[in-house]
């Protein structure tokens, strides 16, 4: 990499190290970082902090594919600039036939009046999210919530009455989606952020003690082949999660409700390399379908509101029972201890919560003071989330070749969100350079699938002098049956 280059080595190296402990920092200096400018203009360290991630996944898979005796990686490289652009994958994608494509993501500000930034009576700021497009009972019950008719004007009147931290709570009591804006003292400060400042980026908790696992349990063709995951997440940082396991091997069947919203061009970018099935867990037949499959599987991921899981009779508690040997991934906003655990939430309220939007307001000024929110121009904390969550049940495995047992690993946004702000704050004389047509072009993989042909971001990491490919299309949901 040029030593003009945007790009920060040291700070990627950095980033690495604080994922893997010192230990691994000589072997992460092998990595062979390739790319040069950043892609996004950004106060943070996003680029590099997605590069980080990526790279450890490496040298984990190295170590996995050592313990097992199988081939020696001894060549690590990560794409910088397709690690970057890939915190918008879901924007890149390219489909040849226009007719076929899902639509476009619409701005949040187009789904429902009760959308975006709002003044409160304090002249605090409140963002409020409008959860899935088209999704009628998010928006009446925020609008019921503030007794407001269903246009901005009466929305940023009633908002206006009412006291930012109030709304907030009240918005949190209700279940709905939205957060006050904070800047990064005042998160910090908070009861939520001084809960995840004590919590790692990436817990791995040790859950059952089983025997070490015996080396035939994953197959030679590689890393993670013969790995049985079961999705039951959506969008974006669950579902990234179990991609990403699938670009190393590993046998992904995406389990979801039929009645749940989504988003179609989430599915078409997070559902690459994976099966997918519908199961009604409101049900019992499905229910013991489901736990069926957990006795199949190796790795749980989910990322619904805390007890969602439990109610269903599938806490990390209830796997453990049904499969000792286990990796339970459990993703979330807001942390998984104290009041907040329970609050829904997304990529724009984690940015909004822990200051992220303040310090973008204030980079576009060009650091000449804030004034106004902006997000960041990246899903910058769903995709590195869905990344860590994946380093995490690759940690996990590992630890289970070594000392056995099944293991808990919880990520969150907004532990995310800080652990790339403390990666430091970029200088603001760094711009970007936006991939070209002919650069996407070098990043896609192809595809056919059932929305036509489809190009779509490859893995940014390269093993051994190769890099990862996909292992297959996304399809629609509910292609497959509830079946390994």
């Amino acid at each position: 990499m040029s030593e003009n280059s945007q790009f920060d080595l040291s700070i990627a190296h950095t980033a690495v190290s604080s994922l893997l402990g010192d230990e691994s920092l000589s072997v992460s200096r092998h990595v062979d970082f390739t790319g040069g400018d950043v892609c996004f203009d950004s106060p943070f360290y996003s680029g590099e902090a997605a590069s980080a991630v990526i790279a450890a996944k490496g040298v984990i898979a190295a170590e996995i594919n050592h313990l097992q005796g199988k081939q020696v990686i001894d060549q690590l490289g990560v794409d910088t600039r397709l690690a970057e652009a890939s915190l918008v994958s879901f924007a890149l994608q390219d489909f040849a036939d226009d007719q076929k494509a899902p639509d476009k993501r619409p701005n949040p500000e187009d789904r429902t009046p009760a959308s975006g930034f709002f003044k409160c009576k304090d002249g605090r700021l409140i963002y409020l999210h409008s959860s899935f497009p088209n999704y009628a009972q998010h928006s009446d019950a925020m609008l019921k919530l503030l007794s407001a008719a269903p246009n901005h004007k009466a929305i940023a009147e009633a908002i206006s009455k009412i006291p930012a931290q109030d709304l907030e709570d009240k918005i949190a009591a209700a279940g709905l989606c939205g957060a006050m804006l904070r800047n990064h003292d005042e998160w910090d400060q908070s009861i939520a952020g001084q809960a995840l400042s004590a919590t790692p980026v990436i817990e791995v908790i040790k859950m059952t003690d089983t025997d070490p696992q015996q080396s035939s349990t994953l197959s030679a063709q590689s890393v993670l082949a013969g790995l049985k995951v079961l999705d039951l997440t959506r969008v974006l940082a669950g579902p990234t999660c179990a991609k990403s396991l699938s670009s190393f091997g590993a046998e992904v069947l995406h389990i979801r409700g039929k009645d749940l919203p989504y988003v179609e061009s989430f599915v078409t970018d997070t559902g690459i390399g994976k099966r997918s099935a519908y199961l009604n867990l409101k049900a019992e037949k499905d229910r013991d379908v489901l736990q069926s499959l957990v006795k199949q599987s190796d790795v749980f991921s989910q990322g619904y509101q805390s007890a969602v899981m439990e109610k269903f009779g599938f806490s990390v508690e209830d796997v453990m029972v049904m499969n000792p040997d286990s990796i339970y991934v459990s993703i979330n906003c807001y942390g998984h201890e104290g009041e907040w655990r329970t609050r829904p939430g997304w990529e724009q309220l984690a940015q909004v919560a822990t200051g992220m939007a303040v310090q973008q307001g204030d980079y576009l000024s060009d650091g000449k003071g804030f004034s106004k929110p902006v997000l960041q121009p990246s899903a910058l904390n769903d995709y590195v989330t869905g990344y860590l969550a994946a380093l995490g049940v690759m940690l996990a495995k590992r630890q289970q070749l070594l000392f056995g047992g099944g293991y808990c690993v919880r990520v969150s946004l907004c532990r995310t969100a800080m652990w790339v702000r403390a990666l430091g704050i970029r200088d603001y004389s760094v711009h970007s350079r936006v991939p070209d047509s002919a650069e996407l072009c070098s990043f896609y993989q192809s595809f056919e699938t059932d929305w036509g042909r489809l190009s779509a971001l490859r893995p940014a990491l390269s093993l051994a002098g190769k890099p990862l490919l996909w292992t297959g299309p996304p399809v629609p949901l509910g292609s497959h049956s509830a079946s390994f």
